[in-house]
């Protein structure tokens, strides 16, 4: 990932504007998060002169039900002059917005530029919905701005290039012994992906030449929720726990905990999905209605903090044939698969089915449990 594409996630993040150059039409799409957009932020963009876009990825669009003629790309709807900052947030995130009647009137497949800065909005883990303008690349509005440098310009051809690297650079930063409650013998690995947009940690449990072969390894996606706070919403904090004991029962094992909070949608898109489900829907179609897919979530890191721990071998404690198909696609050999699971109880029971019916995920055994009252 470039430093200019890195620097672009940071600057919508912090909500200023972005100009995303299409060299091939020789025009800049100045664009802005929705998430954190201010009046006199979408003033500035009004003050172009040029009509506004409010860009959305495919599966909002069709939770608006307008995306169908889009094809499989993202989506451009027109932004009214009354338009404000609570408006386009409300078509962003709501389940069926009054506003939405009629959008799919004047909808068309989103830019090359403007699909880029989508990119990297997601990637900086905010709503995946931004505002566009598209003016020339001499515009003389936006060229006096980038040379004061009150906004950065980054080409749609870098943005593309990074989504399409293959693998992560994995930097080890720091390791330490941090004794724990199920073992005293555990020590914590912290990696830093080449971006510096994430950070993971490897928990070591057991000395290392004495671990079992296949060694036992957890692929944990970070929740806040339920591994600190023990959210009764999901199973994610027991079979944390549970895949610790297991390390310690057998000897040894890793647990790769990775920052990949909701499935990779971010904490705060989490919580908002939660409201979501509060209305009826299950966590698929909660995601969907903010423009996610089923699940956000890569594995590279993980495979590539494997590697740096001289791991080829493993037995995998997952419920989720993505993480069996993600190891093996890299070349580590899945020995064992074993089942990890949690308490079934009426708060997260949606959510595990779910799971099985929505992801295919092995927890058929788990459904047969009866399910706690508390």
């Amino acid at each position: 990932m470039t430093h200019k594409t890195e620097r672009g996630i940071f600057e919508l993040r912090q909500g200023r504007s972005l100009c995303v150059t299409d060299d091939a039409r020789d025009v800049c799409a100045l664009v802005a998060a929705v998430e954190g957009m201010s009046p006199r932020q979408l003033d500035e963009l009004r003050s172009l002169g040029a009509p506004l876009r409010l860009v959305l990825t495919l599966h909002r669009g069709r939770a608006l039900g307008i995306g169908e003629r889009s094809g499989t790309s993202d989506l451009s709807i027109p932004v009214g002059s009354a338009e404000t900052p609570a408006s386009l947030l409300a078509l962003a995130t709501d389940r069926t917005p009054a506003a939405a009647k009629g959008r799919g009137t004047d909808q068309r497949p989103a830019t090359r530029a403007e699909s880029a800065g989508l990119a990297l909005v997601r990637l900086g883990h905010l709503l995946p919905s931004l505002v566009s303008v598209e003016v020339a690349v001499d515009d003389p509005l936006v060229a006096a701005w980038l040379a004061e440098g009150a906004i950065l310009d980054v080409g749609a051809d870098e943005v593309e290039q990074a989504l399409s690297e293959g693998g992560i650079e994995i930097t080890e930063v720091a390791e330490a012994p941090v004794p724990l409650a199920v073992t005293d013998h555990a020590r914590f690995v912290f990696f830093r992906e080449g971006g510096g947009l994430q950070e993971h940690v490897a928990v070591l449990i057991g000395e290392r030449d004495s671990w079992p072969d296949p060694v036992p390894v957890r692929l944990h996606s970070a929740c806040l929720t339920g591994d600190l706070f023990e959210s009764r919403r999901c199973d994610c904090g027991e079979q944390l726990r549970g895949s610790l004991e297991h390390f310690k029962n057998q000897g040894g094992g890793v647990l790769v905990y990775l920052a990949q909070e909701g499935r990779g949608i971010g904490l705060g898109n989490k919580i908002r999905a939660y409201s979501l489900q509060e209305t009826g829907l299950d966590t698929v179609d909660a995601d969907g209605v903010l423009g996610f897919g089923a699940d956000e979530r890569q594995y590279d890191a993980a495979v590539a903090i494997l590697r740096r721990l001289g791991i080829d071998r493993v037995e995998l404690l997952t419920n989720n044939p993505a993480k069996v198909g993600a190891v093996e696609g890299a070349g580590i050999e899945v020995v064992e698969r074993t089942p990890i699971y949690g308490g079934l109880n009426r708060h997260n029971l949606r959510y595990v089915k779910a799971k099985v019916d929505r992801s295919g995920h092995w927890l058929m055994d788990m459904i047969s449990q009866p399910v706690s009252a508390d």
